[in-house]
């Protein structure tokens, strides 16, 4: 029997809740059997604290080698202060997959059961990578960046992922009406990707006229293709539709290299109290083993997770229980541990 493959990965527990989650998450990972060699950095105004850097040096560093990060939530001042975290580690390393599969958890009752939705975001263009200047006191401009190469590549992108998974449906959120150009050029780079997947229905929605009918009627989407600013809104749109921000994974993937995050907030008014979800990023967990093709394991987590859920002994405040984040992390390595005899 071969020896087991160790996976470098560079861990960013985050600041706020980030860390408690981590190590719930880092817990859990390691009571599958999959081996794993963390390089554990801060960023953001931890990480300034120490080394006057958000961002280490170490830490980009870190992911070149590893080419692999699992990241807590970190804080980004609305306003002024430093630039976000996440944008900058997004251009950096090119991650211009931004996905966000929004499913319903067995056993967690909400306004929309059975949603399946996912959203694939262009990741490093349009209005949200901060591209702004003061034109004169009290006049401001940000600029909206749309190029073919990256309409082109997060489309093809969203088609294979569709085709692959037996996903129906592709639809590209727009608003051409009114920006002809660069949405424009969006929907021209996804209308010819489309003409290479005949097996998968394509559609188009205006942005405005997207989040009516998702609130409406979510079950008509299969898969939303969107740029960079609608995709951030409409993923957090969403995700209202299973529970909220703290359930649902997300993921930032390039051709080199993949971040797998939390989406919320560092919530540090509930830091280190031991009531803080897991789940958020114990998902996006399951996306990283998934992305390095440990597929046993990711299967055996979900369900272990799903147990946990149905279960209801052990969930957090947010989702209508008592425990606290290590009860809920000790219930999901129990389910995990239970279910191995069965995985052989």
């Amino acid at each position: 029997m071969s020896e087991k493959k160790t996976h470098a990965v560079t861990l960013i527990p985050g600041d706020g809740i980030g860390p408690e989650v981590t190590d719930a998450v880092v817990r859990i990972l390691e009571a599958t059997g999959v081996k794993f060699a963390w390089e554990r950095y801060s960023a953001g105004a931890d990480a300034f604290e120490k080394y006057e850097e958000y961002i280490p040096k170490e830490l980009y560093e870190s992911i070149e080698r590893t080419k692999l990060a699992l990241k807590g939530p970190v804080t980004t001042p609305i306003g002024g202060g430093f630039t976000s975290i996440n944008v900058t580690l997004r251009k950096k390393f090119e991650l211009y997959v931004n996905f966000r599969p929004i499913r319903n958890l067995p056993g967690l009752e909400t306004r929309y059961p059975g949603v399946d939705l996912i959203i694939v975001r262009e990741n490093t263009e349009g209005e949200y990578v901060g591209l702004e200047h003061e034109v004169v006191p009290g006049v401001m401009t940000s600029l909206k960046v749309i190029t073919e190469k990256g309409s082109t590549r997060i489309a093809k992108w969203a088609f294979e992922y569709a085709r692959k998974h037996g996903r129906r449906k592709v639809h590209a959120i727009h608003k051409a009406n009114i920006m002809k150009l660069s949405d424009g050029m969006f929907l021209k780079c996804a209308r010819k990707i489309a003409e290479s997947y005949p097996d998968i229905t394509y559609g188009e929605h205006i942005i405005d006229n997207t989040c009516m009918q998702l609130v409406t009627n979510p079950y008509q989407y299969d898969t939303l293709l969107l740029p960079n600013l609608y995709g951030d809104i409409v993923s957090d749109l969403c995700a209202a539709f299973v529970g909220g921000l703290g359930l649902v994974p997300g993921a930032n993937i390039g051709d080199d290299a993949a971040i797998f995050e939390a989406v919320h907030g560092s919530a540090p008014d509930i830091a280190g109290k031991d009531i803080a979800n897991p789940t958020a990023l114990l998902q996006s967990a399951i996306l990283m083993l998934r992305h390095i093709d440990e597929n046993d394991a990711a299967d055996n987590v979900q369900a272990a997770l799903e147990h946990v859920y149905i279960e209801k002994k052990a969930l957090t405040r947010d989702v209508y229980g008592t425990a606290g984040t290590k009860a809920f992390a000790d219930a999901v390595v129990a389910a995990l541990d239970s279910a191995k005899p069965a995985a052989r």
